[in-house]
């Protein structure tokens, strides 16, 4: 994530546009490390989130009020005595840090004019709210920092503020072409990493994104650049850096399918393959940015229970399937015995006693063959051991023929509920795997007592609608796909999934018509994008009338069985697809 310095300057200049002369109406304290301010400036009231989470520290405009707590925490308290009704006079960033300076005048309980700073940290788990006077002492801040905690800066009421430097890094800014060259890439590092290691406020993000244009590689090392690349390289950043200097910007998130998977207040080249969507708002990218990923990222969490579960099971099975087939191996040689038996009886009548081998004509190859024997036993105990031998294997064989071919089942089943594990999208898909996994014996049902009722499953499959106007149904897990196939679908739809691998049932409602070229592709991208090889540059497809599709005798939920199928190889891109929802 791309919670840079440039990021900042772009939320910077968005709140001093909108918040420069507003007066502070309400504070309040949501969570143990964040503060939302409510602001009235040009008759318009703004909400700002300032959030010193170590794990996502935030700054952005936001419609949402949270939570305000019965009783106020201490800094809360604090903030209200002295800035509450406050004019914010200015915002600033110190020199592209990821800090947020916010100079604020208010009238003190003798009614004189007094100035405070608010100053929040944006910096990872060193994140920090610290209240301060003009002067730089800290009156007090949402997180106590000690000497005990950190030997570089005590954040605590009485000491002095200041900005620790500790990697030494350059203002992008004001940096010259000489500086640039002699400090930054005279660095024995790759070319991305000099770059954010050196300067103040570049992230990799954004130096991937330089090297980029630059049509340099940011894993080659600086001394492998020409004088010539050098000074490009000054070129394109300093034209990136004016960009930020004259407020150019264009906040924008980048999605790989419907996952974002970055965010940045400059335009980036280097995704060329995920889709860029553009917003207007820094706020706006950030609030929804961090919704979508709490929400990915709060399924994986939910999941995690689960995807143990599953993992365990499929490495214990994958295990014993290994086993099975060496086991299985083995038991290949069980014909020679037979014969050796049956050569012993043919031919031992004229063995001498204590004889160690025999050597006979196959009468099944033609060809001479060598029979080992036991010296101690004579010809029919010899031919009685390789028939008993020829036995136990035959037996061995039909037992583990079956074993195996369970076992196997049951891998391609838990590799499903992996591949299921990875497409749900909200509690409910993950309720019914958590059925599946329950039904099929892995998970325990805790029923908590006798009038407990059962959950209520709800989850529903993905509804998309072709360019040709035919509804595509998408099933998100095994009981979703059953479901789908074998009580929702009719005869004449039509059915998709990845050839061989785990994946989703696609069905497509025809109405009995013939479907058009487009919505079969179409249809084809949905199976390939909802299946295990969906990050592929392409996967093969089988598609067939929902009437040829068959469900084996016991089966697991599912899995089915087909025969003069239809198949095509098709990118996994549903970008263009609409969804009906």
């Amino acid at each position: 994530m791309a919670f840079d310095g440039i990021v900042i300057s772009n939320l910077v200049w968005e709140l001093s546009e909108r918040l420069t002369d507003g007066r502070i109406n309400k504070i309040y304290q949501p969570e143990n490390d964040a503060i939302v301010l409510t602001i009235k400036n040009n008759r318009n009231n703004y909400r700002l989130l300032l959030s010193a989470s170590p794990s996502l520290p935030l700054a952005y405009l936001t419609e949402d009020a949270g939570t305000n707590p019965m009783v106020a925490p201490n800094f809360c308290m604090l903030l209200r005595k002295h800035i509450s009704g406050g004019r914010i006079v200015s915002i600033v960033q110190p020199e592209m840090e990821r800090i947020l300076k916010f100079e604020i005048e208010h009238l003190n309980e003798l009614g004189d004019l007094c100035t405070k700073f608010l100053i929040v940290e944006l910096m990872g788990k060193h994140s920090n709210i610290i209240f301060c006077q003009p002067d730089g002492t800290i009156i007090d801040s949402i997180k106590h920092i000690s000497l005990n905690v950190s030997s570089v800066r005590e954040v605590l009421p009485g000491r002095s503020y200041f900005i620790p430097n500790t990697m030494l890094k350059m203002n992008p800014l004001t940096i010259s072409a000489d500086e640039f060259i002699e400090k930054t890439l005279s660095k024995p590092l790759p070319v991305g990493k000099a770059l954010y290691t050196s300067l103040t406020g570049i992230s990799p993000v954004i130096a991937e994104e330089i090297c980029f244009r630059a049509s340099i590689d940011s894993g080659m090392s600086t001394s492998g650049l020409s004088d010539a690349e050098k000074l490009h390289l000054f070129g394109v950043f300093s034209r990136l850096m004016e960009d930020v200097e004259n407020h150019c910007f264009t906040p924008l998130i980048i999605y790989r399918g419907k996952e974002p998977i970055e965010f940045s207040a400059l335009t980036l080249t280097c995704y060329g393959d995920c889709e860029s969507h553009a917003f207007d708002s820094i706020s706006t990218v950030l609030q929804t940015y961090y919704a979508e990923k709490n929400a990915t990222s709060r399924i994986r969490q939910k999941s995690h229970d689960l995807r143990h579960v599953v993992n365990t099971a499929l490495d214990r099975t994958r295990k014993k399937y290994d086993l099975q087939l060496k086991q299985l191996k083995d038991t290949e040689k069980r014909e020679k015995y037979k014969i050796y038996g049956e050569m012993i009886n043919t031919y031992g009548y004229g063995l001498e006693e204590g004889a160690k081998s025999m050597t006979c004509l196959n009468y099944y190859t033609n060809k001479d063959m060598t029979v080992p024997l036991d010296p101690q036993l004579t010809p029919q105990e010899n031919a009685k051991k390789y028939f008993e031998r020829y036995g136990k294997l035959k037996r061995t064989f039909e037992a583990l023929s079956t074993l195996t071919e369970e076992t196997h089942d049951e891998m391609e089943h838990l590799d499903s509920v992996s591949t299921a594990l990875d497409l749900a999208q909200t509690e409910g898909d993950l309720a019914q795997i958590k059925e599946e996994l329950i039904q099929a014996g892995y998970v325990k049902r805790h029923t908590g007592g006798r009038n407990v009722k059962k959950q209520k499953l709800t989850s529903q499959p993905l509804h998309y609608i072709s360019s040709d106007g035919y509804d595509m149904y998408v099933g998100k897990n095994n009981l979703q796909n059953e479901e789908l196939t074998f009580k929702f679908a009719n005869g004449g739809d039509w059915w998709f999934h990845a050839k061989g691998i785990p994946g989703s049932h696609v069905i497509v409602k025809s109405g009995g018509d013939e479907l058009p070229d487009q919505t079969f592709e179409e249809a084809a991208r949905l199976a390939a994008y909802y299946s295990k090889n969906r990050t592929s540059e392409k996967v093969e497809i089988d598609y067939i009338q929902r009437k040829h599709v068959k469900k084996p005798n016991s089966g697991k939920p599912g899995f089915v069985i087909y025969h003069t199928n239809y198949s095509m190889m098709i990118e996994p891109d549903i970008s263009n697809i609409q969804s009906a929802k």
